[in-house]
């Protein structure tokens, strides 16, 4: 009788953790993030800008090279396909500030102002877009946007 009842522990057990293996695993990616108007919707702060003049020629940090009211301005991309570009902290002499239009398909970014190029990666926090042929063929710019 004893036998029986170690035995039928044990098959609970093995039963029991072989039911609670098999649950779904739980997403890590935060819902309504993709790449999208809605998931990219949100107000950014431009945090590295690099230039290749080629393929294998060196990056040179364009960031360092802009002024200092520029560096610390926010583009708002809003998911009705509408952007505003503001002056933040620092305000420029003529004002940089703006607005228009905007929209994403697949990786490729347009607007009616500066945000063109083709999407690199997105994880809901930090967007990397480039622009290729931008100065000289062969070329490439690269933006690193952080949400704020």
């Amino acid at each position: 009788m004893k036998a029986f009842t170690i035995t039928s522990a044990f098959v609970a057990l093995a039963a029991a953790a072989l039911l609670y293996s098999c649950k779904k695993e739980e997403s890590t990616e935060p819902t309504g993030c993709g790449i999208s108007m809605t998931g990219l919707s949100g107000s950014y702060k431009l945090t590295a800008l690099q230039y290749k003049a080629s393929a294998t020629a060196a990056p040179v940090d364009y960031l360092a090279t802009m002024e200092a009211c520029e560096k610390d301005d926010i583009l708002t991309l809003k998911s009705d396909g509408t952007y505003d570009y503001n002056d933040g902290g620092t305000v420029c002499s003529p004002t940089t500030a703006g607005h228009g239009t905007w929209q994403v398909k697949g990786n490729t970014l347009t607007s009616d102002g500066t945000l063109n190029g083709t999407l690199a990666s997105y994880d809901c926090k930090t967007m990397v877009y480039y622009v290729e042929n931008s100065l000289v063929e062969g070329d490439k710019l690269t933006f690193t946007m952080v949400k704020q």
